[in-house]
């Protein structure tokens, strides 16, 4: 057991560890994810270790109970054969009972101590998946934290950025420049169009005045 979460533990050398430090001022989030892809492989390992204890544990218990069938049985068949006057076969039948009742005690002990490692192992698993659950939960955090450090960092680059707020600040001017130049342009049209409509229609009046003046 102690070897399982030593490994855990030190599954990662000295030398990974430097760089992962070197990586980790670089990007935080990818060194966690490293992380988790180390805690999730090293748990289902142990989950793993969890399925196997249990067909361990009902290998010992279908052992046990066959054991405990033929002690009863031997011990059974040790009385027939008392009650009969066999004496060899009296003796032949109590041997095995013995044997088996050896076996039954044996069984037993190993049985037990196969359900202690197997309540360890759970409760180790459970834990293990516990912590991972938290390592997921904080690298959204981490995520969310980083997001905003972003967005920050990208708003305090536009405002505080003198070239970009000098670029930005002549853009405007050009722009409030092209509408100015538009609209004088417009109107200049306007006039002029305004002008032309309305000479055209004095020089209209002129011509019916004369027309009229002649007849």
């Amino acid at each position: 057991m102690a070897n399982i979460f030593t490994r855990i533990r030190d599954s990662i050398s000295a030398d990974l560890h430097e760089v992962i430090d070197q990586k980790e001022q670089k990007n935080p989030i990818s060194v966690l994810n490293h992380y988790l892809r180390q805690c999730e492989n090293e748990t289902d390992k142990v989950r793993k270790l969890v399925e196997r204890q249990y067909l361990l544990k009902e290998e010992f218990n279908r052992e046990y109970n066959e054991a405990v069938h033929l002690a009863e049985k031997r011990k059974h068949q040790a009385e027939i054969a008392s009650k009969a006057g066999e004496a060899e076969l009296y003796e032949f039948a109590l041997k095995e009972q013995t044997y088996y009742e050896e076996r039954v005690a044996r069984l037993n002990e190993s049985r037990g101590q196969t359900n202690r490692q197997l309540e360890e192992l759970e409760q180790k698993y459970e834990e293990m998946k516990h912590k991972l659950k938290d390592m997921h939960i904080k690298r959204m955090e981490l995520m969310g934290r980083e997001n905003m450090a972003r967005a920050h960092h990208r708003m305090n680059k536009v405002v505080d950025n003198n070239s970009y707020s000098t670029k930005a600040f002549y853009r405007f001017e050009e722009m409030e420049s092209y509408l100015d130049r538009l609209e004088h342009q417009v109107n200049s049209a306007y006039h002029r169009n305004t002008i032309d409509a309305r000479i055209a229609q004095l020089e209209k009046q002129q011509k019916n005045q004369e027309t009229n003046t002649i007849s």
